[in-house]
């Protein structure tokens, strides 16, 4: 009862900014006390705060500036203004959404829209670090989750949960072993603890693989799909507009045309590209002669087989290598 009533303290002087005394409430709730003095080499009784498992960085990208559906930025403004209007939700017995799962293929902003949702809660953004989470031993990324998350509920934050089926598995799966189910069971118990000023936001390429509760922790699912050919133009319209060589709109639909199926990671990059060339060039070869030789090139790349043409590659292998046993003549 004291340490939740102290977390909220520190988290209510931090939204207020009186930071030195909000660091004051978090150091004295971090501090061990007699019977938290863990043994150990060189007599340090310190214990961890839980901040190594998470990486912090200021969010500078807004939502305004990200290309998203109209239905998708919709709701991710519906979830920013609950948090700033949290105080009327609570005076009628409401408490604002703070679980968000983003789904979609990879490059389409699930990152961005993280640190855009930071942004507008000018909170800063905590992205969980898997490499210092995971343990080896039996119980240890358990006992990780726990300080890690003890350490969240202390201070009004948006975490960042990339890749999010790596630790919130099917637990009905045959192949999974013991221990990742109880990593599943644990974590959902540590997000089903946070307070709503803790807005946790998960990322997933393989929404198939998550545990069916974990589905259901979240308030918000979103799905941010692969843009479509109109979208493409837009954000290319928008993206050479800034660079100082505007596209029109035939150009730039053109042009989307050409490139094909494209993420908007690939787009951004594809422009980055262009942008490149245009500056070691000095402006003498014209925007039309390097955006039809950069789409050459970009449509050469090497490109990652489907999961469908590498099936039939394989299959073709093994064919190849069994083929002389087949034809091999009895003697």
């Amino acid at each position: 009862m004291l340490r939740s009533t102290v977390e909220a303290l520190a988290a209510d002087e931090r939204a207020k900014r009186h930071t030195i005394l909000a660091d004051q409430l978090t150091r004295a709730l971090a501090a061990p006390s007699p019977s938290r003095v863990i043994s150990g080499s060189g007599g340090s009784g310190a214990r961890d705060s839980g901040l190594e498992f998470l990486s912090e960085r200021l969010p500078q990208l807004s939502l305004a500036s990200l290309h998203l559906p109209a239905i998708v930025r919709s709701s991710l403004m519906d979830l920013v203004e609950e948090q700033i209007r949290a105080d009327l939700l609570r005076s009628h017995g409401i408490e604002p959404r703070h679980r968000l799962l983003l789904s979609g293929p990879p490059g389409n902003g699930k990152t961005s829209v993280a640190e855009g949702v930071a942004e507008a809660l000018a909170l800063p953004l905590y992205s969980v670090r898997y490499d210092t989470l995971i343990g080896s031993y039996l119980g240890e990324t358990n006992q990780r989750l726990k300080r890690m998350f003890e350490y969240i509920r202390s201070r009004p934050a948006v975490i960042f949960f990339d890749e999010f089926d790596v630790v919130g598995k099917e637990r009905g799966d045959p192949h999974e072993t013991g221990e990742i189910k109880r990593v599943v069971s644990t974590l959902l118990l540590q997000i089903d603890s946070l307070p709503s000023y803790n807005v946790v936001v998960a990322a997933t390429n393989h929404s198939e693989l998550l545990d069916r509760a974990v589905w259901r922790r979240f308030e918000l699912r979103v799905e941010l799909p692969s843009p479509s050919g109109s979208e493409l133009a837009d954000y290319f319209e928008r993206a050479f507009s800034s660079l100082g060589v505007p596209l029109d709109r035939k150009r730039a639909s053109r042009l989307a045309g050409s490139l094909g199926n494209l993420s908007f990671a690939e787009a951004r990059d594809f422009v980055l590209d262009v942008r490149r060339k245009l500056i070691l060039d000095l402006g003498e070869m014209p925007l039309d002669r390097v955006l039809e030789e950069k789409t050459r090139a970009w449509l050469t790349r090497g490109k990652r087989p489907s999961d469908g043409n590498r099936s039939k590659q394989t299959a073709s292998a093994v064919a190849k290598r069994r083929r002389p046993a087949t034809n091999r003549k009895r003697k």
